[in-house]
């Protein structure tokens, strides 16, 4: 008879009845006892009163009935802590059984039980355990170590079981190995800045060794953990390639995934000129292939990851577009998620079929994926310039057969081809305009305004269809109203004497009628430019549009590089790191991929780097509005806020003026309230000299600039300023400050919610810069910012990003984004954070550079009134590694000589002469010696800044 029939009884009195036959002499009866008990338990009866005759029941030889017992010991010890001591003799008993399966039962069951009052017993046992003779304990025991780190982490170190487990990926036996990289990958995940795994050539070698004998799982973890190694050259890099290349064709659809995850990273290292690199390209594709006969939900988390590797690396699957072809039974999930990788594959090869496909697609019944086939074809028309005159045809074909959605689909996709092909298929806006009356979805709508005011001089009765729009102004969405405003203003550019009454009836509607604060601001523009320049009007809202790019859907590299490095996890199915849904207090590692060996890229000293120098070769992605991927140059920068206040006025801040000099006329004597923060301050040289920055628009003191005094601890840390003002950013308040700590560079940034709404998808990019100051990680705000709520961040910067020279010097251009919009804004840094730790010359070298440097470099300047005497100036100022050389008295003043080196490997030479002023203060006379003279003047900024504050 089976078990099921300790799970039908309903007595009443069964507490008292078990007790007794728990304390029964008869094993069978006692065994039976315990299963009654087990099932009363999983039912969810309370049978923890039974506590102490369950224990009882441990001394057996019976492994049935220890597993039982066991079994009841982990659910109860949490609410009998002080019970549970009694069980720990037998645990200490049963981990020197002669039976293995009885010494990794009890070291399991003591991993499991989560009471502190035991753990300190469990060490002597466990100790013994991981250096048991029969593997499948040790491999226990190894697991168990991880579970007690989790308890009380601080016992496991100072037990000294750290070593034992990295000791044990020496272990001959497969699967010890890889249940101690679980372990240690575990621990590791939980301290991330603990170097537990420790990975060398040697250990990778024993992984890889054991990879080809252990359980799948055993694999996966193993692959896991090689993924997280940094490969010392490609020939590493090729080997370690070329053993893991036979779990391509695993049977298990993890353990591949792990397998890609590992090889996508290190062919990074790899040369594309390498046989082996073409080689490896072809390897990758069937395993990728054969995930897509599995069922439906296997399928659609392949579909994520390979989506990621689409984007990274097309080659591998360009022969492939047949798989992605949409079978009639595939559920809409994985139907959309073809469709995305076919536009992804789409070429000028494979074109002919994925069109023909889309146009089948386009008449099935599911409304969604109609909805998104449509789309895919105008993306094949902008991405594959052969193939967008069939798309166009294609398109029209759709709209002929009536269905609403599908018309205004096509409507919205061509809107995008006219952007990428003007003046090319405009033959077709006579077939569109018949299905104006048809649309009733915002997008459609839209961009069916914008055609009719894109093209209004070719369409004979354009004022009359938009006029037809502008009878419902209000009940349009705030897209249609937007577009509607600008097509009316284009109208009247191109027909002014016919559309007069139409510009000044949908001006007054959006400024006067309206309360949406975008369209208002338009409004007043568009009027604003109508009445003061109709010429200026003329070139900027008919102004050349540029042609919009293939991909706008693609992710930003840095991100797509991370999410690589999570192929098989969760965070490639999300296509969002981990830090983006994982909560709690366990740190989230931020992962990238290598460093490519062939090719590092050179930084430039300031002197070297033109202001027109061209970049460091980058992906070429087209942004969207929501990547931070253009030029920061070209965007709309006000002038750039300091931290304190700087020494002199000689340092003008300057700002682009990106209208050119129509921008005063343009703006007249507008109010501050109408758009003015939106346009940029005209030039510094504008301003009188005795200004230290330029006023801008009146803008400059809106920054909150807090100067107050730092404490001195290493390098000298100024203040926090306000950087980017919640009045410019749509209530996001910027303040910040820059540090160097033992040699890392960091950017204190201070974000406050002072909007309605809560902000989330935080992102930043720099410009580039004279010292190629760049992001070493992405922005981390843990949770979503909820309105008055403020979070301190510490971004980690490095100096290896691209390299232009800036006017000032220390000019740092910031792009920042969230899920309201991408916001701007300038700032100085202090270049004392650019000191390195290694700036200490020699003597006889400090003497011989002084000497070779030409004395037209040299540059001298005053620092008055420093309250402290030689000794302190030269201990400060090495806190912020300026080092002191040499050191001698002439006439009563002391001279200091000392050299400073920054990130690019520029020298900078100081003779400091301290005068003795009045009693309490020194006046300093500072001469400055470099190859690079531009640095000079911030130098002695620095000087200045750290000896007074």
């Amino acid at each position: 008879m089976t078990d099921s029939k300790y799970f039908t009884t309903t007595k009443k009195g069964e507490i008292f009845e078990l007790k007794a036959e728990l304390n029964s002499d008869k094993k069978e009866k006692k065994k039976e006892a315990v299963k009654k008990v087990i099932a009363s338990m999983t039912v969810g009866k309370d049978v923890s009163a039974l506590f102490p005759d369950v224990v009882n029941c441990m001394q057996t030889d019976n492994l049935e009935l220890k597993k039982l017992v066991y079994l009841y010991l982990m659910n109860y010890a949490k609410s009998q802590p002080d019970m549970a001591i009694m069980a720990v003799n037998t645990f200490v008993k049963d981990c020197e059984d002669p039976n293995p399966l009885i010494r990794a039962l009890a070291v399991r069951t003591m991993g499991c039980i989560r009471v502190d009052k035991i753990t300190e017993y469990l060490c002597e046992p466990l100790r013994k355990c991981l250096k048991d003779e029969d593997p499948y304990v040790r491999k226990t025991a190894a697991v168990c170590v991880a579970k007690l780190h989790d308890i009380n982490a601080q016992l496991v170190e100072d037990q000294g079981f750290l070593d034992t487990l990295k000791d044990l990926i020496s272990d001959s036996n497969p699967m010890v190995v890889a249940n101690a990289v679980a372990a240690l990958s575990e621990i590791a995940e939980s301290h991330p800045s603990s170097n537990l795994l420790d990975l060398n050539p040697q250990s990778i070698n024993k992984l890889l060794t054991a990879l080809n004998e252990c359980t799948e799982w055993g694999q996966i973890f193993i692959l896991d953990c090689l993924a997280n190694y940094t490969p010392k050259d490609d020939r590493e890099a090729q080997s370690i390639c070329e053993r893991v290349t036979p779990r391509l064709s695993h049977a298990n659809s993890a353990v591949v995934l792990s397998a890609v995850k590992v090889l996508m990273k290190f062919m990074e290292m790899l040369s594309k000129d390498l046989d082996y690199y073409g080689t490896l390209l072809k390897k990758l594709a069937p395993p990728l292939v054969t995930l897509l006969s599995a069922e439906p939900e296997l399928q659609y988390v392949a579909l994520r990851n390979i989506n990621l590797i689409v984007q990274k690396r097309p080659e591998i699957l360009k022969h492939e577009m047949k798989v992605f072809f949409v079978k009639y039974n595939d559920p809409i999930y994985v139907k959309l998620e073809k469709l995305d990788i076919m536009i992804r594959l789409a070429s000028q090869a494979n074109i002919a079929q994925v069109l023909a496909e889309l146009k089948e697609y386009a008449t099935e019944v599911d409304v969604d994926f109609v909805r998104k086939a449509v789309r895919a074809i105008g993306r094949c028309a902008i991405k594959v310039e052969q193939s967008a005159e069939r798309c166009v045809s294609t398109l029209l074909d759709l709209i002929q057969t009536k269905v609403n959605y599908v018309v205004q689909e096509a409507i919205v996709v061509i809107k995008d081809i006219f952007r990428k092909y003007p003046n090319k298929y405009e033959s077709v806006i006579a077939t569109l305009c018949e299905n104006l009356d048809s649309l009733d979805e915002p997008e459609a709508r839209a961009a069916m305004i914008w055609i009719v005011g894109e093209y209004a001089e070719r369409i004979d009765n354009a004022d009359e269809l938009l006029e037809s729009f502008l009878e419902g102004f209000h009940d349009e969405s705030t897209q249609v109203q937007l577009q509607l405003l600008t097509a009316i203003v284009k109208l009247f550019l191109k027909k002014p004497t016919e559309t007069q009454e139409l510009v000044q009836q949908v001006l007054s509607l959006a400024t006067q009628d309206s309360d949406n604060p975008d369209l208002r601001d338009r409004g007043y523009i568009y009027w604003r430019l109508l009445s003061t320049d109709p010429v200026a009007a003329k070139e900027v809202v008919l102004a050349e549009k540029p042609l919009i790019s293939e991909e706008t859907d693609l992710i930003e590299p840095t991100l797509l590089d991370e999410l690589i490095c999570y192929i098989g996890t969760l965070a490639s199915v999300y296509h969002k790191p981990p830090s983006a849904f994982v909560e709690g207090g366990r740190g989230v590692v931020h992962k990238s991929l290598p460093p490519r060996t062939a090719s590092s890229e050179s930084t430039e000293s300031p002197e070297t780097a033109p202001a027109g120098a061209p970049p460091g070769e980058q992906l070429d992605v087209i942004p969207t509005q929501g990547d931070l991927l253009g030029d920061l140059l070209n965007l709309d920068l006000g002038p750039p806020v300091s931290g304190p206040p700087l020494a002199t006025s000689s340092v003008q801040m300057g700002a682009v003026d990106l209208l050119g000099s129509g921008l005063d006329s343009l703006m007249g004597d507008e109010p501050e309230g109408i758009g003015a923060s939106n346009f940029v301050s005209p030039p510094a040289a504008a301003v009188p000299a005795n200004l230290g920055a330029p006023m801008g628009s009146g803008l400059s003191d809106l920054f909150d600039l807090t100067s107050g005094v730092g404490t001195l601890s290493g390098s000298y840390v100024a203040p926090k300023a306000v950087w980017l003002p919640a009045m410019k950013a749509k209530g996001l308040e910027i303040s910040g400050t820059f540090t160097r700590q033992v040699g890392s560079i960091s950017m204190d940034l201070q974000l406050t919610n002072k909007a309605l709404q809560v902000m989330t998808d935080f992102a930043i990019q720099f410009n580039r810069n004279s010292f190629g100051l760049a992001p070493a990680a992405p922005l981390q705000v843990h949770a979503p910012l909820s309105p008055n709520q403020t979070v301190e961040i510490s971004l980690p910067l490095n100096t290896v990003g691209s390299v232009m020279k800036m006017e000032p010097l220390n000019n740092l251009q910031v792009a920042v984004k969230n899920n309201i919009d991408v916001f701007y804004f300038s700032t100085l840094y202090p270049l004392h954070i650019l000191f390195v730790e290694d700036g200490k010359m020699d003597r006889q070298m400090f003497l011989a550079t002084w000497k070779d440097i030409p004395n037209e470099n040299e540059a001298q300047f005053q620092i008055r009134d420093c309250p402290l005497n030689a000794e302190a100036v030269s201990s400060r100022l090495q806190s912020s590694n300026i080092f002191t050389i040499a050191k001698r008295n002439v006439e009563g003043q002391d001279m200091l000589y000392q050299s400073l080196k920054l990130t690019n490997g520029i020298w900078v030479l100081a003779e400091l002469r301290i005068q003795p002023g009045n009693p309490s203060f020194m006046d300093l006379e500072l001469s400055l010696k470099c190859r690079a003279p531009e640095v000079s003047q911030h130098v002695y900024q620095a000087y200045e800044t750290i000896l007074k504050n």
